[in-house]
């Protein structure tokens, strides 16, 4: 437990103590303050009058641990915008020279008037305080520098480890009545002494007006100028400094916002004090008590917290909400939780994020344009842009009003639909065919090519057909949506129609963990609660298991990790971890550590994301062809869960790489039929109905107009593969030719029907292509039925036409 000025020692009742501060009085009136201060004998120790005690005099201590003030911190938009305020306590701290001289004498004139006089007590004030406690009265003689001790000492509480502890603290150090008022008095006398010795009277000042309590939650002057009257300290009048001098007394009392009346009447007793002393004149005094406080307030209340960041910037309040949980959860802002959370309410940021406004306000009309916040349908929506190469969040919007309070209003949330479990409560989504690309990027790292062709004819699949790092059994069956047809096709076609059983057949060429790793690697894992176990037993925040159905995207992810992963083929193959954070700087100016995107190039091979981007930039003429191609580069995927749950389109360009998601964000429920936006759905929803719409009205206003460079090209051969020859295996039979085909890193597949030939039933009749082929594609084989039968030759002059000469003695018999 903290113990800012211990109080320990040996005990005396009530009125030994009483005795004390009378002594105390006497001797500092004959020998000086510091003589009393430091010198006044104790009290022998005994209990026997009274139950209530006291710490002797001489073992009361003499320092006083002075901790930082707690300040406001402030999380800003990457401009500079204010989007909101967090503090345990509205204090901006400042030195006396940027607090008005008028605001200073003001303080003085009503707390302290002797205060550049005495040496840390008022033995006068304390003298006549002891008589009236003599006589059963109470009354205050506390010097600034007394009070000042006073307020360490309730501020000191704040760092109790327990609730209980706090309020004794707080109460030992307010204790008024009896032995223990007196014993505080005491403590604070002695303290305040030790302190006149070390300190200036400038210093004391100083951090009297800055940890005082000027409103029911406003300490320090700055914020009181600030939250009163609009302005700085360092501005305010001598009518406003009144104002303002006159609340510390009784802050909930006096506080001019909760009762302008009663504060008149305090102020009013300052402007005497002040006029009294010479620090305003006769005519200031006379105006000033004619002016009611009500014509002077200019309330300027700070909302604190991020529900007061939509105001400023639209829909910004789930971004804050994220930034506040990256501070409560990265180790950069302190050991514990609870010290993060002391830093983010007590240390006086300055935290600058990655937030555009500019870019936010569209974000957030746009997911509303998309899916109305109050439409009927109750179906939700969030979009979230990534900076390739930096990871930098520049938006995060929602189709939902951001609220943190306990009970809230339909369409009022404070789940982040965008982001994990840890950073905003929500389980993530199934991202459905948007979670292709990762199995392309193994295909190619495998070294397939983009125009190899894949049998996509099967649409059902033995489980443990598949390679993976986990047992796998029983039935995978699946279906095709978006119109894609299951026939053998070329991957690039598979890809710009999503075809799913041409995936299913170039997963079957892979390993599945390969393919969940790789994924993974670029931050795609399941996005659900991190304490709980899956099926699997694994952790919730671990790679999606490696099972056939996620190679069609089943389990739930989030649409910022979908950004982020997008963002390194974006970049050309560099992956950085999501920021929303570029700089903290606390009071004193220090720059602290953030949280770092760990950017790494080459995470995906230059040449593979180049492929990448090619085969992803034919959505255009695939699924998302309605949309019509952009006006700048751009490459993107849809995707659609397998009853229409979820609906995604994650697409980007070198510079903005955006996710959005559709879905009924309470449960895994089928939007098939819904009525959204207008629009009654009986086939569908797609990933292009409402997902890539937004996508395109999104990206179009933040890019149309600037400078939007595009890809790199992809080479040869992760387009077309590495051509080879191939083996001769005509007359071969199926096996052999299969065998030998396969040896050479081709896949082989049969024609329904044979061919007649010159070649024995049953063996190779024709190969395509005979001679040079990707490797790794698919050759065909024909087989042989046979030699054709042989037709019996004809004599020349056996009746056919044009035959018209016959040998000696012959004739043409008797047919005709």
């Amino acid at each position: 437990m903290p113990t800012p000025a211990r109080a320990r020692g040996r005990k005396v009742n009530a009125f030994q103590a009483l005795a004390l501060l009378l002594s105390f009085v006497m001797v500092a009136g004959v020998g000086g303050v510091l003589a009393a201060g430091l010198v006044l004998p104790a009290v022998a120790a005994t209990n026997t009058v009274t139950d209530v005690s006291v710490t002797a005099f001489n073992d009361l201590p003499t320092e006083l641990e002075q901790r930082a003030l707690p300040e406001k911190s402030e999380i800003l938009a990457a401009d500079g915008t204010l989007l909101a305020t967090f503090y345990q306590q509205n204090r901006v701290v400042v030195p006396l020279e940027d607090i008005a001289e008028i605001m200073q004498k003001a303080v003085i004139a009503v707390e302290d008037r002797r205060f550049y006089e005495h040496a840390g007590v008022d033995v006068a004030g304390m003298t006549r305080a002891a008589i009236a406690t003599a006589m059963g009265s109470t009354q205050g003689a506390s010097t600034l520098t007394q009070q000042y001790v006073k307020n360490v000492l309730i501020e000191a509480a704040n760092y109790a480890e327990t609730e209980e502890e706090r309020l004794a603290l707080v109460d030992a150090a307010r204790e008024a009545e009896g032995a223990e008022g007196i014993a505080r008095k005491l403590r604070e006398a002695k303290i305040a002494i030790s302190l006149e010795q070390t300190m200036t009277k400038d210093e004391i000042l100083e951090k009297y007006l800055n940890i005082a309590a000027f409103g029911a939650s406003v300490y320090g002057v700055e914020s009181a100028a600030q939250y009163y009257f609009g302005k700085s300290a360092k501005d305010v009048t001598y009518l406003e400094a009144a104002t303002i001098a006159g609340i510390t007394q009784s802050p909930s009392k006096w506080d001019p916002a909760l009762d302008p009346e009663a504060n008149q009447l305090r102020r009013n007793v300052v402007l005497k004090d002040m006029r009294e002393l010479g620090y305003i004149t006769q005519e200031e005094y006379e105006t000033g008590i004619e002016t009611p406080v009500e014509d002077t307030l200019k309330l300027t209340p700070i909302k604190t917290g991020c529900m007061a960041a939509g105001d400023v910037v639209p829909g910004s309040g789930f971004f804050c909400d994220y930034v506040t949980k990256v501070i409560a959860q990265d180790p950069a802002f302190g050991e514990t939780r609870q010290e993060r959370s002391d830093l983010l309410y007590r240390g006086g940021l300055r935290i600058t994020t990655t937030l555009i406004p500019s870019e936010q306000a569209i974000a957030d009309a746009e997911v509303k344009a998309g899916v109305p916040v109050d439409d009927p349908s109750g179906v939700a929506s969030a979009i979230v842009s990534v900076e390739p190469g930096t990871g930098k969040i520049t938006v995060m919007a929602q189709n939902r009003n951001y609220s943190a309070l306990q009970e809230t209003a339909d369409r009022e949330t404070a789940v982040n639909f965008n982001t994990s479990f840890q950073y905003g409560g929500s389980a993530g989504f199934a991202p459905g065919s948007t979670f292709k690309p990762f199995t392309l990027l193994e295909w190619l790292r495998k070294g397939h090519a983009l125009n190899e062709t894949v049998n996509g004819s099967r649409l059902s699949y033995q489980q443990n057909e598949f390679a993976s790092c986990i047992n796998l059994v029983g039935d995978w069956k699946f279906g095709n949506s978006e119109g894609g047809r299951a026939t053998t096709q070329t991957v690039l076609d598979a890809t710009r129609n999503s075809v799913n059983s041409a995936y299913a057949a170039m997963a079957k060429e892979l390993n599945l963990c390969d393919i969940m790793n790789g994924a993974a690697d670029l931050g795609v894992t399941q996005a659900g609660d991190p304490n709980k176990i899956d099926q699997f037993g694994n952790p919730a925040d671990s790679p999606f298991n490696p099972t056939p159905g996620n190679v069609l995207g089943s389990e739930s992810t989030s649409p910022l990790q979908m950004a982020a992963a997008y963002a390194a083929f974006a970049s050309g193959g560099t992956y950085c971890k999501p920021i929303a954070i570029t700089s903290v700087v606390d009071p004193t100016g220090t720059e602290l550590p953030v949280p770092s995107a760990d950017c790494r190039a080459g995470a995906v091979e230059p040449q593979i994301a180049a492929a990448m981007n090619y085969a992803l930039s034919n959505v255009w003429t695939g699924t998302a062809k309605r949309l019509g191609t952009p006006a700048y580069p751009a490459a993107g995927k849809t995707g659609t869960t397998s009853q229409n749950e979820n609906n995604w389109f994650v697409g980007y360009t070198p510079k903005r790489a955006t996710a959005v998601w559709v879905g009924f964000s309470q449960n895994f429920r089928s939007m098939g039929g819904s009525t959204i936006n207008g629009t009654t759905y009986y086939s569908g929803p797609y990933g292009a109905s409402i997902a890539a719409p937004t996508w395109k009205r999104y990206m179009d206003r933040v890019l149309i107009g600037g400078d939007n460079p595009g890809f790199a090209a992809a080479g040869d051969r992760e387009i077309y593969g590495e051509r080879i020859s191939v083996p001769y295996v005509l007359g071969m039979s199926e096996s052999q030719a299969r065998s030998r085909l396969e040896a050479a890193g081709f896949r082989v597949s049969v024609a329904s029907q044979p061919v007649e030939s010159q070649y024995q039933a049953g063996s190779v009749a024709e190969q395509s292509p005979s001679s040079r082929a990707v490797r790794g594609s698919s050759i065909t084989l024909t087989l042989s039925s046979g030699q054709p039968q042989q037709a019996e030759t004809p004599n020349p002059g056996d009746g056919f036409p044009g035959n018209g000469d016959t040998g000696p003695g012959e004739g043409r018999g008797g047919d005709d």
